[in-house]
């Protein structure tokens, strides 16, 4: 029994013996992978990232030669420091922190040490290359832009993170990654694919060929071009239109929803972004608070729309059947309402129906329309989430899905909000209580984007394309239904005629007269926003924005517009007269108005951002305030 027992502990033992030596040589990979770190180099090949092209066929962002030095810790031998580091404009100490790092990473993996070496710095270095073992050089390619402007639109490119390093197994330590805009967004489409290469060492860590005669080697696939539907001339313009004011300005084409222009005011020479001083400079940038330059106000800044808001007002009280187009409200330089509230208006004839109360921009006009539609209904909360309904259907309330990396919703408020705000039903409200909302002032905000998606739906009759800013990838044409497929609005097609007779009108004889375009048929809509801020707790005034929302022809339109100039006084006088120029400009070309040309050019709104806050409203143009034009 005892030699039984024996001989089956001796089975036993000898089973898992083998069982061990068996997982540990052909399931465990571990010590293998291991002995091949030890044994093999890999060599990454970067490819050349695909080039960005506008709508027309020009070069915006093409690629540059980029050296970096890269270190392996573990391969490291003493060197003179001293030397190493004037080459490099670097301190010891500043070395010795980057060489630290890379021992966190990995001590057999490379790591960058110095990115993007100038001409003149490799050329130094390739010479000495051999005296500092455990350094490489690597090869990549940074951008190389081809405009000044855009930087928004385009993003930049900057060495990846540790989360994304842990996150995402393409990447590894100091490789670049697109941040912000097309470079983000469509990141995995321009960078292609890094090749690899297998390099043998002996025991004693020299190279002697490819592993395994670099059957596992692979060729870089450079990445995918892609043309974007930006008109890069249009933009140039734009941006040149806006210095020294602070905005955004966002056109597209109604028939597309392709977003010809997406300026953003200040803003930056994307070269500052690339380089050994990208860090610096991206520093500066990010700590100017104040003008806030890598700030997209085109798509992240949300302000009251103002008086452009007016219209879709206007659309739903025909839709709600609560007006029609010969229906007439007096004014008396306002609205008043409930214990001796008045909207204030400016001075116009009266009484106005819908064509001219667009036109003359009036706010009495619009404080009944907009009562109307929410009295309608047996309680101010359905009215609000019916007239919220309608909004909702023009992408309002909503980001627009774009195919940006960034953006906001704006807000379009429901009964919710306002049974909070007013503690209902403690307290009841009403549809006085929202009446700002009827000037597109109240709680109603809107981001530029939006604007200008409102006006090519306009301009459309009821429907839009989501906005996008990609057009072609490779030379073909975009297939997403995402960018392809229609939006309805709430509102029937022939509700939309009058509206836009009206916003023709506000060029024919209306609040933009001044600002016609010869040849050129517009339809647009002046809009002043208050500007208030919270000073030490207490609510100050600032200047009022200007803002103005166009689309050109009047039938079929080929451009909508929607810009927006901070404390730039009221719509016609910034903003109004750089919608036209933008409108002319991309329709012919050329330049017929120079005089609003000039004017826009030699008028800057630096001064006005430096004033000081004002704790009372004040009055412009002898007592007339030109807000809600």
């Amino acid at each position: 029994m005892r030699r039984i027992l024996l001989y089956i502990l001796i089975l036993t033992t000898g089973i898992a013996f083998l069982g061990r030596l068996f997982y540990l040589q052909v399931i465990d990979t571990s010590f293998a992978v291991r002995s091949q770190n030890n044994a093999i180099k890999v060599v990454y090949d970067y490819p050349q990232r695909g080039y960005i092209y506008d709508r027309n066929g020009e070069l915006m962002v093409s690629n540059q030669p980029s050296y970096d030095v890269m270190v392996i810790p573990r391969n490291l031998k003493p060197f003179d420091t001293l030397e190493f580091c004037k080459i490099l404009s670097l301190t010891p100490k500043e070395l010795g922190k980057k060489l630290d790092k890379a021992k966190i990473y990995s001590p057999m993996l490379p790591s960058v040490v110095i990115p993007q070496l100038t001409k003149s710095e490799y050329a130094i270095l390739q010479e000495k290359m051999r005296k500092y073992e455990g350094f490489y050089i690597q090869k990549r390619s940074l951008r190389d832009y081809q405009v000044n402007h855009s930087s928004n639109v385009l993003g930049y490119i900057a060495e990846v993170n540790q989360h994304i390093v842990n996150s995402n197994p393409y990447y590894i330590s100091g490789d670049l990654i697109g941040r912000a805009g097309v470079e983000s967004y469509y990141e995995d489409t321009l960078r292609g694919v890094k090749g690899v290469k297998y390099i043998q060492k002996d025991r004693f860590n020299r190279d002697i060929g490819p592993y395994k005669d670099g059957i596992y080697d692979t060729l870089p696939e450079k990445g995918k071009d892609i043309t974007i539907t930006i008109d890069v001339a249009l933009q140039a313009y734009g941006t040149k239109l806006m210095q020294g004011k602070r905005g955004g300005i966002v056109a597209i084409e109604p028939g597309s929803g392709e977003i010809l222009s997406l300026i953003t005011a200040p803003t930056y020479d994307p070269a500052k972004l690339v380089g050994r001083k990208r860090s610096a400079n991206f520093t500066e940038l990010y700590y100017d608070t104040i003008a806030k330059p890598l700030y997209d106000r085109g798509l992240l800044a949300e302000y009251p729309p103002g008086s452009p808001f007016k219209t879709l007002n206007a659309l739903i009280g025909l839709q709600e059947g609560v007006v029609d187009t010969d229906d007439a409200f007096s004014c008396h330089h306002g609205y008043s309402y409930g214990r001796g509230r008045k909207l204030g208006c400016h001075s116009h004839s009266s009484p106005l129906a819908m064509i001219p109360g667009i036109a003359q921009s009036c706010n009495s006009y619009f404080a009944q329309v907009y009562r109307k539609i929410i009295e309608k209904y047996p309680t101010p909360q359905e009215g609000i989430d019916a007239w919220n309904a309608h909004l909702k259907s023009f992408g309002l309330g909503d980001y627009l899905g774009s195919d940006l990396s960034t953006g906001r919703p704006g807000k379009i408020p429901n009964s919710n909000y306002y049974n909070q705000i007013y503690d209902y039903p403690t307290y009841k409200w009403y549809a006085t209580a929202t009446l700002s909302n009827a000037i597109g002032q109240g709680e109603v905000l809107m981001t530029p984007v939006q604007l200008a998606n409102m006006a090519a739906t306009i301009g459309n009759r009821g429907w839009y394309y989501t906005p996008h800013i990609l057009k072609k990838v490779e030379g073909k044409d975009i297939e997403d239904e995402k960018y392809t497929t229609k939006n309805i609005t709430s509102i029937d097609a022939q509700n939309f005629e009058p509206v836009v007779e009206g916003m023709h009108q506000v060029y024919k004889n209306g609040t933009a007269s001044s600002l016609q375009i010869p040849g050129i048929e517009i339809a647009g809509k002046t809009g002043t926003a208050e500007n208030f801020t919270k000073v030490n707790g207490k609510r100050a005034q600032l200047t009022d924005h200007s803002i103005f929302v166009a689309f050109a022809p009047v039938d079929n339109p080929k451009i909508a517009i929607a810009v927006f100039v901070e404390n730039g006084y009221w719509g016609s006088r910034y903003a109004g007269r750089i919608a036209s120029l933008m409108i002319e400009k991309y329709l012919k070309g050329t330049i017929t108005r120079t005089d609003l040309e000039e004017w826009v050019l030699n008028h800057s709104l630096e001064e006005e951002y430096k004033k000081p806050l004002q704790d009372e409203p004040f009055l412009i143009n002898d007592g007339k305030k030109y807000g809600w034009l």
